[in-house]
This record gives structure tokens, C-alpha cells and sequence, in this order.
């Protein structure tokens, strides 16, 4: 949904009536009881909005959610406030979801970076690891504001590019930043797709999850593993699998989860033996919605 409190301001302290308003820029009332109900106007009609009354399209119409927890994360990220669900999201997951692909960067080193855009993590920290950090608080703002659109693989690849953009690896004439993989790999001795059925399994995987018309909690991780089988992509498939699960959270109102360092190997032993035994990894995620659940309860942020 929308919300036109910008514009009801706007008009109100200009006198401008909604009738006014169809006549001078010829909105049929179709156009007009859009406004009403809190639906989307055209690109074309909210340009022509925002220039009659000199305002830029944002001050005068925004997207809400009903899904408080994705409201309350684009709230907070609009206005940048300190210690909320916003800010906790962006420190924890970064962290975890780093660190368990490597990054030496500790979680008080990740939260300097994050409220101060600063860094001071002494000698010896790999540039990368400050590099994908930063990355990452840009993916979960990418995630949050395309949170309610379909899952597509233009959006898997985004997520990759977001990540993996100016890291040594970006450097490699082969590695494919914010592309499938050019080279076959497997992840802890399992076969993975192979370069030239990624393109296939990818689409095969997302047409039959954008399928479901209920999706459940133990829906998002079956298409987190699923992903992480076809490992799309030279590296960063992890960090970006993580993402997407974060996404379809917030896009089918389910309580996200944040897999922590400290149950890596829980995890890694969940994925590895998911085709034979599916109960280990949904237990590892349940784990990780109940730690997503505390801090909700924490700030006192209500769910079901």
C-alpha cells in the first residue's frame, strides 16, 4: 500500500482541493480514488504531481507495509535512528552472516563501521573483509527496499554484484561479479551445477518456489538450501542465499533468522545433509528466528 500524507499536507496548506487537482492536471477519478485508497499512481501521474506542486515524488507519496517488521525496518532506515531493529539487523547479520564465510572482522568492529563509517581494526585486517562489510549494509538495504517484489534472478545477481563489487575478486578477468560462474566448483567435496546448467536450475528453482501460494518458514529455508546445491556463483552464494531468505521473510510476513557464527558448524552440517535429512538445517533456522524473536521482544516490537 501507499500512503499520500505528503501530498494531503501539501494541500491542505496550499487550498488545494482534490477536485482542483483533476481539473488543472486532468486526473480522471479513477486517478483520484487511487489517492484514496492508498494505491500506486503511474510513474507518469506522480511526475506530473510532484511537478505541478514542485515536490519531489517522494515527498508526497511513500510505500507502507502491513507487515510491521518490514515496516519498521524501512521507518528506521528512512530516518537512520540509532539502536533499533534497523540498525541491530544491519550489525548482526552482517557480522554473523560474514564471519561464517571467514571475515575477521569482530562483531564490535562491524558495529564501528556501521555508526561511525569508520574503521579502526588495526593491522592485519584484509581489505575485503572491511570492503564486504560495507557491501553487506548496502545488500540488506536493498533487500528491505525491494522486500514485497518477486524473487527473480535479476535480483539473485544484484545481491552478488552488491556484494562482490571492487573486491580482489571483481579483479579477475573470469570471476563474474553479479554473474553466474564461468568455472565449475564444488563446496565441501559435493558436486555443485555445473557453469553451463546454473542458467536452468536457477529459473527451475525460483518458478516452483514463486509457486507456493502460502509460503511458510520451512518454504524460504528449503529454497535457501536448494540454492546453496545449485551455488550459482564463483563465490559469495552464502552471504547472498542468507539475503534472499531475509527477503522472502519480510515479503511473506514469516519472522526472519539470523544464523550465528557460533552455530556454524549446525548449520554447514544442516546444508550438507539436506536432500537426506531436512530436520537438522529447519532446526539450526528455527534456532535463528528465535534469536530474530528476542530482539524483537527486546524493543518491544509486537509479532505473531
Amino acid at each position: 500500500m501507499f500512503s499520500y500524507d505528503g501530498l494531503e499536507k501539501v494541500l491542505k496548506e496550499r487550498g488545494i482541493g482534490k477536485s482542483e487537482l483533476s481539473e488543472v492536471l486532468g486526473f480522471s477519478s479513477r486517478t483520484i480514488a487511487k489517492i484514496a485508497k492508498g494505491e500506486k499512481l503511474s510513474d507518469r501521474s506522480i511526475e506530473r504531481l510532484a511537478t505541478y506542486l514542485n515536490k519531489s515524488p517522494k515527498a508526497l507519496m511513500r510505500e507502507v507495509s502491513d507487515n510491521i517488521i518490514l515496516q519498521t525496518l524501512r521507518e528506521e532506515k528512512e530516518m537512520r535512528l540509532a539502536g533499533g531493529l534497523y540498525h541491530e539487523l544491519q550489525v548482526r547479520m552482517t557480522y554473523n552472516s560474514n564471519h561464517i564465510e571467514g571475515s575477521t572482522l569482530s562483531e564490535d568492529q562491524t558495529r564501528m563501521i556501521f555508526e561511525t563509517n569508520t574503521v579502526d581494526v588495526g593491522d592485519g585486517i584484509p581489505v575485503d573483509d572491511v570492503l564486504e562489510t560495507v557491501h553487506h549494509f548496502r545488500a540488506i538495504d536493498y533487500v528491505i527496499d525491494h522486500a514485497e517484489e518477486k524473487l527473480t534472478e535479476e535480483m539473485v545477481k544484484e545481491l552478488h554484484y552488491i556484494i562482490k563489487h571492487d573486491t580482489k575478486d571483481s579483479l579477475l578477468p573470469w570471476f563474474a561479479v553479479g554473474d553466474y560462474k564461468k568455472r565449475a566448483n564444488v563446496v565441501g567435496g559435493r558436486e555443485t551445477s555445473k557453469p553451463s546448467e546454473v542458467h536452468e536450475h536457477m529459473k527451475a528453482l525460483l518458478e516452483k518456489y514463486n509457486a507456493i501460494e502460502n509460503v511458510k518458514v520451512e518454504d524460504i529455508i528449503s529454497l535457501h538450501a536448494e540454492f546453496e546445491y545449485v551455488h550459482p556463483f564463483q563465490d559469495g552464494n552464502g552471504r547472498v542465499g542468507r539475503l534472499i531468505a531475509l527477503k522472502e521473510c519480510l515479503r511473506h510476513k514469516v519472522i526472519p533468522f539470523i544464523i550465528e557464527n557460533s552455530k556454524k558448524n549446525f548449520y554447514y552440517r544442516g546444508l550438507t545433509e539436506w536432500r537426506n535429512e531436512k530436520g537438522w538445517l529447519i532446526d539450526t533456522c528455527l534456532d535463528g528466528q528465535d534469536t530474530f524473536i528476542r530482539l524483537l521482544d527486546m524493543l518491544e516490537i509486537p509479532h505473531e
